[in-house]
């Protein structure tokens, strides 16, 4: 594990004024890190402000009070250096999966380099996609399509992923493979990845550590720090014990134990 951080969150507070309506308070004091290379999950009840960390972590909004740096610099708009990976893959119809996949070079460069090719077929090889980059999105599984929208947010070489849910809309068996994938992803392109779900057996598997949010206005409640080697068994009792004591955390909070 690397020893320095690279997201600092200090301290956020966000208050929404919508017009006519009472303000809501959707984050308060809201402070962790996130270390170089870690996998990092947050969980928490829905509406703790999960979507505005994201939000303002890409610099797409400000605080109301408080800071987030990355790597020592306070964020003060929209950043390149971070992959978004979303709830659905969004990916284009017309566009084949390679050029899905190349995407954001073209927006952020306007043009396209050998480089890039390079590595978008070093990318859809490592996630056993290569076979398919002449493919449609409509061609491929649910599991095959996020995997394309994970080498879409890696194609820039970000120092960071983020990735908000992204398997919610699998079925279970294709939702288990894709955590393993994701790990494989984590391993061998070496990026800290961020990752936000309701699933707490997921956040386990899967993590570092896991931030627990309380109800909003979201703050956090305890960061667990997941001791267990890889790869892990999900039927151990280490595994339970800590499954349950996130759990027990969360309380009486809504909660979504099994999505």
């Amino acid at each position: 594990m690397a020893n320095h951080n690279l997201l600092d969150i200090q301290f956020i507070s966000k208050i929404y004024y919508p017009k006519d309506k009472e303000p809501v308070n959707a984050l308060k004091n809201l402070s962790f890190s996130v270390r170089d290379g870690e996998f990092l999950s947050l969980v928490g009840p829905s509406g703790c402000g999960k979507t505005t960390f994201i939000k303002l972590t890409c610099g797409v909004l400000k605080p109301t009070s408080g800071q987030i740096l990355l790597n020592g610099k306070v964020i003060t708009g929209p950043i390149k250096d971070v992959g978004i990976v979303f709830q659905t893959p969004i990916l284009l119809d017309w566009r084949s999966v390679f050029d899905n996949v190349l995407l954001p070079i073209e927006i952020l460069y306007g043009k396209i380099g050998l480089e890039h090719q390079e590595r978008a077929k070093y990318l859809l090889d490592l996630v056993g996609l290569n076979g398919f980059k002449n493919a449609h999105p409509q061609e491929l599984s649910g599991g095959m399509q996020q995997r394309v929208s994970i080498c879409r947010a890696l194609i820039h070489n970000p120092c960071f992923l983020l990735m908000d849910e992204p398997f919610n809309a699998l079925d279970a068996i294709t939702r288990e493979k894709m955590n393993t994938e994701v790990l494989k992803i984590w391993e061998e392109a070496k990026k800290t990845i961020v990752f936000i779900t309701h699933n707490i057996r997921e956040a386990v598997f899967l993590s570092d550590r896991v931030v627990v949010l309380t109800q909003r206005p979201g703050s956090v409640k305890e960061i667990v720090h997941i001791d267990i080697e890889r790869p892990r068994d999900l039927s151990t009792a280490d595994f339970r014990n800590i499954e349950l004591y996130v759990r027990d955390l969360i309380g009486n909070d809504t909660w979504n134990y099994n999505s």
